[in-house]
């Protein structure tokens, strides 16, 4: 993996739904006599970032530079967020900060390494049109100084048609790499894109199909990257590891690297993450794709959201 050594130098834009990931750790030794439901002791809480915040954070740990354009509130929640952005070294200057919505959080209640509960806090309206051109405007300056531009949509309302449009146009333009990790049904809006990465139940709801084998998850890759004309298409598929498509190539499914498969939260941040990093410094797609597969087996190993390093990735090697 001779572009590892080139990492440093890749400048990758990453644009979408940031969030904040908070987790509240506890022992459950009753159950409740109010409800059928377990009490909670807790004992420690703690944050992380989440969405298109992990992404960043996954470009940053691996040793290249990432901007992060997005939207937060204007509360208490987005002052931890940022604390959290700095921590791992990712800017916050290109944060559009919205009067008009709250900072999206995801709280997740763990006791004894198993998740009981989430409690969910967000907006997913799309941005107000003021909000809009502010994030477009930090995009636009943007776009000139790097090689490779990731969108982490998580259906949170930044990913907008609007804001696809132009960018996609853009890009192509340009002549960058745009990669998209996409949500919902409607996958027209990402059409021309460079790549997507749809896990395996997303790309089968896109299809209107079933997704449980992988004759059907490559019937589904190849609909896709020919309905959306794409170049490339990779399905992750959890503890199954992931499948490369190609235009004109047979796909390449690659397994899982992993022994024990403890929490698959945040592992397709990673691997776009790793994707953008790897392809920015001059990996092929295939390279790419067997490096973030590598990635990915390291973090769902791990209980919560976990940005991978390339520490992390040096200390399994040999």
């Amino acid at each position: 993996m001779n572009f590892l050594e080139k990492i440093s130098q890749v400048r990758v834009l990453v644009i979408g739904d940031v969030m904040l990931d908070r987790y509240w750790w506890g022992n459950v030794s009753r159950v409740s006599p109010e409800a059928p439901v377990p009490i909670v002791d807790l004992k420690k809480i703690s944050s992380t970032v989440g969405g298109a915040a992990n992404v960043a954070a996954n470009i940053a740990g691996l040793g290249a530079e990432a901007f992060l354009v997005g939207v937060v509130g204007d509360d208490e929640e987005a002052d931890s967020l940022l604390e959290n952005l700095a921590a791992k070294n990712v800017s916050t200057d290109f944060l559009v900060k919205s009067s008009k919505r709250c900072t999206t959080v995801k709280t997740r209640i763990i006791a004894h390494h198993q998740q009981l509960a989430r409690i969910d806090r967000e907006i997913k309206d799309v941005l107000s049109a003021e909000d809009q051109e502010n994030v477009w405007r930090f995009v636009l300056n943007l776009l000139n100084t790097v090689e490779v531009v990731v969108v982490s949509d998580y259906g949170k309302g930044v990913v907008s048609e609007k804001l696809l449009s132009r960018l996609i146009t853009t890009c192509r333009n340009l002549g960058r790499i745009i990669l998209i990790d996409p949500k919902g049904k409607n996958y027209s809006k990402y059409r021309g894109a460079t790549m997507l990465t749809p896990n395996r139940f997303e790309a089968a709801e896109a299809c209107g199909s079933e997704s449980y084998n992988q004759s059907l998850i490559e019937e589904n890759g190849n609909h896709l990257l020919k309905q959306l004309s794409l170049k490339y298409l990779l399905i992750t598929q959890g503890e199954d590891g992931m499948t490369l498509f190609e235009k004109d190539r047979e796909a390449v499914h690659l397994p899982v690297e992993s022994k024990n498969v403890f929490d698959v939260t945040g592992a397709g941040d990673t691997v776009i993450a790793c994707l953008a990093a790897a392809i920015g410094a001059g990996a092929t797609f295939l390279e790419a794709a067997k490096f973030a597969n590598r990635a990915a087996g390291l973090v769902i190993e791990q209980i919560g959201t976990t940005a991978i390093t390339l520490e992390m990735l040096d200390q399994t090697r040999g």
